[in-house]
């Protein structure tokens, strides 16, 4: 028998570089999945990847501006009851569809409540299977009332109810579209972008949807004209084409070329500061070390884990200090409930060896008894790291790496 432990990490931080002065084409943004994307349906829009895609193509009733506050987007207005439970929203009358053959003239449609209101029904359709049905589960109901009103009524009163439909999830979605063909490779919404290309592997192309109805100031967005999404899934290749100036903007830093661009500090390398441009942020995330309980280690061996490997070396030495130590507790950076009074574990290892030895006396526990800690080839330094930290507070850890499909589905099924 063997305890079983994950690894899930993406970066703290969210990190963004572009190239300021070689994109001969400022029309065009470029930019690089290396895990590809597998739909381009809002309502399994549940990864980063799709999500950014999806956030081109659709809109929803409300959208989140960056300081996480909920705007209007298709709705152009709202009221809340006195009781919480029913929300009246009052639609804009100059949102379209995409253009598309399927409409009359192929000329895209104005968008009106019912839509909503088919949209809503197939994410809780259960024969779709939408892992965003969730997002809908505490509403008793919603019906259009025209075309320019939507009414959704509460089971019982939930404050963030508005940031949740903010989620792509709660896009809105033609009927006659999804209904009439292949929704998922051919996507049609409201969204500053309209689908143009998918080639599997290969790359996907969005061009402006020039009637688009959000504008800045009195200019009509997107400024840009396409977007092309590429799915290089080597990193460090990826990586190359940036600085290459074939891609425009790189999400994260990969330990495969994180010394190549940053300093131990974290600081843009000298030899790029003129020509990319680095962008850090606190970044909504909170990475952690999952316990497979169905066989669970006991709490003092899990405190111990916890006392007994230094985050802020770990950050410092392996990630050159993109990221924020989760001493804090488990809410990251960035939200308001974040606080620096509250203390989480901190690196403490004579205090992981005595609660070793008191689990050892209490539950006669076997200090040869292996755990195994599974990750994917991603984050196998991090990992080897909390290894190496561990054994030297008597914890005898094997480290498994898988590939990201199967950790994610060994994960799912408790494995």
């Amino acid at each position: 028998m063997k305890w079983r432990v994950g690894f899930f990490i993406t970066i703290f931080f969210f990190t963004a570089c572009g190239d300021r002065y070689d994109n001969k084409d400022l029309a065009i943004f470029r930019y690089n999945e290396s895990s590809g994307i597998a739909t381009l349906d809002p309502a399994f829009a549940k990864d980063q990847a799709t999500i950014w895609v999806t956030n081109q193509l659709f809109n929803g009733l409300v959208q989140l501006d960056k300081s996480l506050n909920t705007q209007p987007s298709i709705a152009k207005s709202w009221t809340i009851s006195a009781d919480a439970l029913h929300y009246t929203f009052s639609l804009r009358n100059n949102v379209y569809f995409h253009d598309d053959k399927i409409f009359e003239n192929g000329k895209g449609r104005k968008v009106v409540a019912q839509d909503f209101e088919y949209s809503f029904s197939r994410l809780l359709d259960e024969d779709l299977a939408s892992p965003g049905a969730w997002v809908l589960s505490n509403v008793n109901s919603f019906k259009a009332k025209n075309d320019s009103t939507f009414r959704i009524e509460l089971k019982t009163p939930f404050p963030a109810f508005l940031s949740l439909l903010s989620m792509q999830y709660c896009s809105v979605v033609p009927k006659e579209i999804v209904e009439g063909g292949n929704f998922n490779r051919h996507p049609i919404g409201t969204g500053p972008f309209q689908f143009q290309l998918w080639v599997d592997g290969v790359k996907l192309v969005f061009r402006k949807n020039p009637n688009y109805f959000e504008k800045k100031g009195e200019k009509r967005l997107p400024f840009l004209d396409a977007i092309v999404i590429t799915f290089i899934k080597d990193k460090q290749s990826a990586f190359l084409q940036f600085i290459q100036g074939k891609l425009d903007f790189i999400s994260g830093i990969d330990a495969s070329y994180k010394d190549e661009i940053l300093t131990s500090t974290g600081e843009l390398q000298t030899k790029y500061q003129n020509t990319v441009v680095l962008q850090s942020q606190p970044y909504l995330n909170t990475e952690y070390l999952g316990f497979l309980m169905e066989d669970p280690l006991p709490l003092k061996i899990r405190q111990a884990i916890n006392y007994g490997f230094n985050r802020v070396k770990m950050l410092k030495y392996i990630r050159n200090n993109i990221g924020t130590p989760a001493v804090n507790g488990f809410v990251p950076l960035g939200l308001p409930s974040f606080s620096d009074h509250v203390k989480g574990y901190n690196f403490n290892p004579e205090k992981a060896k005595q609660l070793i030895m008191e689990a050892k006396m209490e539950d006669g526990l076997n200090l040869d008894k292996e755990i195994v800690l599974y990750t994917t080839s991603s984050y196998l330094d991090l990992c080897e790291y909390i290894q190496s930290q561990l054994s030297e507070i008597g914890l005898n850890v094997r480290v498994e790496v898988n590939p990201p499909s199967t950790h994610r589905q060994m994960v799912a099924t408790s494995k």
